[in-house]
C-alpha cells in the first residue's frame, strides 16, 4: 500500500466536479514538488474503459513526507456530451507516469452528465488489478446477458420465423406440417429395426425388445434436435443471404431459429416417447419433472454449436458436407443405438465427456429409471454449455461485420 485516501468530499458546479481529499505518504520516500510528483486526474467511458482525456493535476503544498499526510483538491471538468463518464485520481510523476499503472490505489469516482450539469453517483478505491478483475466479472456477465436479452427481445421475430420455416419446409406435401412429427417416427423405428430386431443390440437393464427400443428411443431425445440444428447451422447464412444485406436485421437469431426449430421436433418426438412409455409400462415417472435441468444446457450448448457454425460456414462453404460427416461420426461415439457397457474401459474416460453422452445418460435416468440425474455429470455439463454458449456468441459477433462482405 503506497498511499491511502481519506475525508473524501464530492461537489458539483455545472460540470465541473470538485475532489477533496486527505492523502496519505505510505511510499517509504519523500513526494516533493520538485521532483514533479503531481495529483493528477483522467476521464474515462466506464462502459468500454477507453481513455478520453486528461484532467488537471496538482501538487501538494509543499514536502509530503514519509507517513505524512496532505489536503489535496482536484477540479475536473467533463464533457458537454450527456452520459456516464468515469474519472480517476491518482498520485503522478511528470515524464514518469501514472502511479496507478504500477499498481498503486487510486480514487475511482463515477459521474453522469445530463443536461449540461454533473451529478456524482459515488466513489470508491481501487488498484488496476481489482478493476481488471471486476471488469472481468462484468464482462463474463455481460457476455452471457446480452445474447439472453437479444434473444428475448427479438422473440417475437424468432417465433414467426420459425413457424415459416416449419410450414414452409413441408408446403406442398401431402403430409404437411405432420411430416415434423412422421420424420423423426420414422428415423427412430429406423434405427430400432436396425439395431434392436437385425443386430439384436440389449441394454442390460433390460434386456427384452421392448427395452431396447425404449433406451434407444429415450437416447434419441437430444440427439434429434441437436443434430437437426447443427446440420443445417452451417448453410443457414447462406440460405437467408438477402438478410445478411440488411444493416439492421438481428442475424444472431438465424442460428436461434434452426435450434428452436430443432427443439420443436424434440417436442413432437417426446410427445411420441411418452405415449409409447405410457403404453408399454403403464405410467410415466415423476422423475420425468427434471426435464428441464437437461433441455437448458442441450438448449444452451446447441446455440453455442450453432452459432459458431454458422459464422464458419460462411468462409468455409465445404462446411456442410464436412459436418454431415462428423454428426455420423459423433453420433456413433455416443451410446444411443448401443449400452455404455460396450465401449472399451480405456475409451470411456474420453468418451463421458462428451456434453451429448451425458445428455443421453441424464434422458434415460430420469424417464426409464426413475431417478434424478447424478449431480457431478451434471454441473459439468451445465459449465461446459455456458461456456460454448458465450464462446459461440462471441465468434459470431466478432466475424458478423464482415459477412455482407463475403456473401
Amino acid at each position: 500500500m503506497n498511499a491511502t485516501y481519506g475525508s473524501v468530499e464530492l461537489a458539483a458546479v455545472g460540470r465541473l466536479l470538485k475532489v477533496r481529499f486527505r492523502i496519505e505518504n505510505k511510499s517509504g520516500h519523500d513526494w516533493r514538488e520538485a521532483d514533479g510528483f503531481r495529483i493528477g486526474s483522467q476521464i474515462v467511458d466506464p462502459e468500454t474503459h477507453v481513455y478520453v482525456e486528461d484532467g488537471p493535476r496538482v501538487a501538494p503544498s509543499g514536502t509530503v513526507a514519509r507517513r505524512g499526510t496532505a489536503e489535496v483538491e482536484v477540479g475536473v471538468e467533463l464533457p458537454e456530451q450527456k452520459g456516464r463518464y468515469r474519472v480517476y485520481v491518482s498520485p503522478m510523476r511528470e515524464e514518469t507516469g501514472w502511479f496507478y499503472e504500477k499498481g498503486w490505489p487510486f480514487l475511482v469516482i463515477d459521474v453522469v452528465v445530463e443536461g449540461g450539469l454533473l451529478r456524482p453517483l459515488g466513489w470508491r478505491v481501487a488498484t488496476t488489478r481489482g478493476l481488471r478483475f471486476a471488469i472481468l466479472l462484468r464482462s463474463l456477465g455481460r457476455a452471457f446477458t446480452y445474447p439472453v436479452l437479444n434473444i428475448w427481445r427479438n422473440r417475437s421475430l424468432i417465433r414467426s420465423m420459425v413457424r415459416r420455416d416449419i410450414v414452409g419446409r413441408y408446403r406442398g406435401s401431402f403430409g404437411g406440417v405432420f411430416w415434423t412429427l412422421l420424420n423423426p417416427l420414422l428415423l427412430m423405428l429406423t434405427y430400432s429395426f436396425v439395431f434392436g430386431i437385425v443386430l439384436r443390440t440389449r441394454f442390460g437393464g433390460d434386456p427384452s425388445r421392448s427395452g431396447f427400443v425404449l433406451y434407444f428411443l429415450a437416447g434419441m431425445l437430444p440427439w434429434l434436435p441437436f443434430s437437426e440444428a447443427a446440420g443445417r447451422a452451417p448453410m443457414v447464412m447462406m440460405e437467408h443471404r438477402n438478410f445478411v444485406k440488411r444493416l439492421v436485421f438481428p442475424l444472431e437469431t438465424l442460428p436461434v431459429n434452426v435450434t428452436a426449430a430443432g427443439l420443436v421436433t424434440q417436442g413432437f418426438a417426446l410427445a411420441v416417447f411418452l405415449l409409447i412409455l405410457l403404453v408399454t409400462r403403464g405410467s410415466i415417472p415423476l422423475s420425468a419433472l427434471w426435464l428441464p435441468l437437461l433441455v437448458v444446457p442441450q438448449l444452451l450448448f446447441t446455440l453455442g454449436v450453432c452459432w459458431f457454425l454458422a459464422a464458419l460456414g460462411v468462409y468455409v462453404r465445404d462446411l456442410g458436407q464436412i459436418n454431415g460427416f462428423l454428426l455420423t461420426l459423433w453420433f456413433f461415439l455416443t451410446p444411443i443405438c448401443y449400452p455404455e457397457a460396450s465401449l472399451p474401459a480405456e475409451a470411456m474416460g474420453v468418451l463421458s465427456k462428451n456434453p451429448l453422452f451425458v445428455l443421453v445418460r441424464g434422458y434415460r435416468t430420469i424417464l426409464l429409471e426413475g431417478s434424478a440425474p447424478a449431480f457431478g455429470p451434471m454441473w459439468k455439463l451445465w459449465l461446459v454449455s455456458a461456456v460454448v454458449f458465450i464462446l459461440g456468441h462471441a465468434w459470431f459477433y466478432k466475424l458478423r461485420k464482415t459477412f455482407a462482405d463475403v456473401i
